[in-house]
């Protein structure tokens, strides 16, 4: 699928891309950080949540998105983000930023305590729109990838693959990558179609994938 085929597939016009614009320079603001399940904040309007290997970049993405260098905190250690941290975007739409997974040098029980608060997060979320699963070009989908699929595929989460670091990939190899993993994907229904190859550091799908997120807040 080529590029303009998989925009038009992704529902892209230069009207969506507007949309998209408008609703991510709006007023973005941290809100909670929540380490329980318990403390979660209410469902109380569209969520886009973002997911990952640890140092996979889902910091740099979210600055991006908003057009922010602060928002989320960038770190060169990975597995510094162990909780679940909320920002609302212009009232309008919840962004999610998820612990980062595989991380080895973690202890196992503050892994096993990870993952069960976002799997507590995924079930109990009825306004979570979709959950970007964030992949590094440079690496491709790992079995700790895999595993966290599988996990979304039981929670019957509707998620979508998004390509980091991009710029750091020739593009043959990114192109490559692209096919491997939409042919794998292929046998999950709740993955979206659509793979997004980004970086954060070019600005490279950005847009896109803002009109993407944006055109959920109209969804039921």
């Amino acid at each position: 699928m080529t590029g303009a085929d998989q925009d038009a597939a992704a529902g892209i016009t230069p009207e969506s891309l507007e949309k998209g614009r408008r609703l991510f320079a709006a007023e973005c603001r941290f809100i909670t950080a929540a380490t329980t399940a318990e403390n979660l904040p209410p469902s109380t309007m569209p969520e886009v949540a973002f997911a990952g290997r640890s140092n996979v970049g889902k910091s740099s993405l979210i600055n991006a998105l908003t057009g922010r260098n602060t928002l989320a905190r960038i770190s060169q250690t990975p597995g510094r983000t162990r909780q679940i941290n909320f920002f609302i975007l212009n009232e309008q739409m919840m962004l999610v930023d998820l612990p980062g997974h595989g991380y080895a040098e973690a202890p196992k029980q503050e892994i096993a305590r990870w993952t069960a608060l976002t799997d507590a997060y995924f079930r109990g979320r009825v306004t979570l729109r979709r959950l970007c699963l964030l992949v590094d070009s440079r690496h491709g989908a790992r079995k700790i990838d895999c595993e966290l699929v599988d996990r979304l595929d039981t929670a019957a989460v509707s998620y979508q693959i998004i390509l980091t670091k991009t710029d750091k990939t020739k593009e043959g190899d990114l192109s490559q990558l692209k096919e491997r993993l939409g042919e794998k994907m292929r046998v999950h229904p709740a993955c979206h179609p659509c793979i997004t190859a980004t970086s954060a550091r070019e600005g490279t799908g950005i847009p896109e994938l803002r009109a993407m997120l944006a055109g959920l807040c109209e969804t039921g």
